[in-house]
């Protein structure tokens, strides 16, 4: 910073050199003379949590993913509590889940666009914010409406943001190593969210009442702001850091410059792929072999066989409890051997989970079999997806083009939430859904084998 120095002898010396010298003085526009001060030494940017901060960031994002992988789960608990307090037909709030369910996929991709060029914590912020909004606003709603566009719309978009293209967009900014794993912790979260989360909302609806869910969702997402405000830095660079396990061979992916439109480019580029094509589909069934079937009506399904929504909520609980372990360990072997391999495994014995459900004896031995085949890979798909992604489209677009590929697994989803209520209502029965989406995992695995494996991608994309 320039300091005035006031040196008069200086002065002196000036005025007596005569006009020229006062005219040169003048330049300096009366004022007085200066001098610049040293600039200070360089030090390195603070590093909060040392050089493993990026295991910080991948927690904050864990807990932001869990917390909107409980609102998305929140409406199989309140299927039957609004069914008793408005008289609701199941199929409209079937179809409000399934709209939820729509835009939390069709989102993804904008919001990876944005996570790219306006930033990842600006992003989860908004969706956070939308999360609450949606559930806390939704405690006085008493007409259809109100709920199709609180739990439907707003709620939809917010977790839209907080979504898998969030985990894939920090483990490619932040990881140049055990990007797999990271991945599975971070997907793994959607069970963990259920968990946690589903037998403490079926305590809360067990009466009937549904407002304390709301408020218990909304209550966590606004909690939540905070923390991702403080803990959540946009790069690692803007701590002094560098990806972790970064080498002269994996450098960071290049940026991509402020525009939710890109992501539109990036479909445009890809539909003419394949591999997109066939990681579409597949996700598609994986949507509606899981939360859109799984996830939306097996409470309800468990009330048709006189199992109370206490203990289903439990059973989904231990399948979320199984998925942690599964998804978590999907993450190691992805790192390791080959992801289609993988996938095939993966769609062909959930396929066969389901065709087995309907026509098993509910009690606890069955009931423990399905919840351990079917929840050690409930999103066990997610790791292998990414890295084929990754392989294919390299890590500069592959968050964007993960989000259009979630947008099959989320159509699927609400083609399950919506067609296996109008399959009740139509037949009073779920087991033909079942069969349906178990016959579509098993045509997964087929079309998955036969299938040529992706060459690696540039990494500049």
């Amino acid at each position: 910073m320039a300091r005035p120095v006031a040196n008069f002898a200086n002065f002196r010396f000036v005025m007596n050199r005569g006009p020229d010298s006062l005219k040169r003085l003048m330049r300096f526009r009366a004022r007085p003379f200066c001098f610049t001060a040293p600039a200070p030494i360089s030090t390195p940017m603070r590093r909060p949590f040392g050089p493993n901060y990026a295991y910080v960031v991948v927690g904050v994002t864990f807990v932001a993913l869990l917390i909107s992988a409980a609102l998305r789960a929140a409406p199989s608990v309140l299927i039957l509590p609004l069914e008793a307090n408005f008289g609701w037909d199941r199929t409209l709030v079937s179809a409000t889940a399934g709209l939820g369910l729509i835009l939390y996929g069709l989102i993804g991709p904008f919001a990876a666009a944005l996570m790219q060029g306006f930033g990842i914590r600006r992003t989860l912020l908004g969706g956070l914010t939308l999360m609450a909004a949606a559930t806390l606003g939704s405690l006085g709603m008493s007409e259809p409406w109100h709920y199709l566009l609180s739990w439907g719309v707003i709620s939809g978009v917010g977790t839209g943001a907080v979504a898998p293209v969030l985990g894939a967009t920090v483990v490619n900014r932040w990881f140049a190593s055990r990007q797999g794993l990271m991945m599975g912790i971070l997907t793994a979260s959607t069970s963990t969210g259920a968990l946690i989360f589903l037998p403490l909302m079926a305590w809360l609806a067990e009466n009937g009442a549904w407002r304390p869910v709301a408020m218990l969702v909304g209550l966590l997402a606004a909690a939540m702001i905070p923390l991702v405000a403080l803990l959540m830095p946009e790069r690692p660079e803007s701590i002094g850091l560098t990806r972790l396990g970064e080498t002269a061979d994996n450098l960071q992916p290049q940026r991509i410059a402020p525009n939710p439109f890109i992501a539109l480019t990036a479909l445009r580029d890809a539909v003419r792929a394949p591999m997109f094509w066939l990681l579409f589909g597949t996700f598609f069934v994986c949507g509606l072999t899981t939360n859109g079937l799984i996830g939306t009506h097996l409470i309800a399904y468990c009330g048709d066989r006189g199992i109370a929504p206490v203990q289903a909520a439990g059973l989904l609980s231990l399948m979320g409890l199984f998925d942690l372990i599964g998804t978590t360990a999907s993450g190691w072997l992805t790192d390791r051997y080959d992801p289609k391999k993988l996938l095939v495994i993966y769609y062909g014995f959930r396929g066969l989970s389901l065709v087995a459900l309907p026509f098993i004896d509910f009690n606890a031995t069955s009931l423990l079999l399905f919840a351990l085949i079917y929840g050690l890979d409930w999103v066990a798909t997610v790791p292998p997806t990414a890295k084929l992604a990754n392989m294919a489209f390299g890590e500069t677009k592959v968050p964007i083009l993960f989000g259009w590929i979630l947008v099959g697994h989320q159509l699927g989803a609400a083609t399950a939430a919506l067609g296996a209520g109008l399959v009740h209502s139509e037949l009073g029965s779920y087991t033909w859904a079942f069969l349906i989406s178990g016959l579509f995992g098993v045509l997964a695995a087929a079309v998955m084998a036969i299938s040529v494996r992706p060459r690696v991608a540039l990494q500049a994309g």
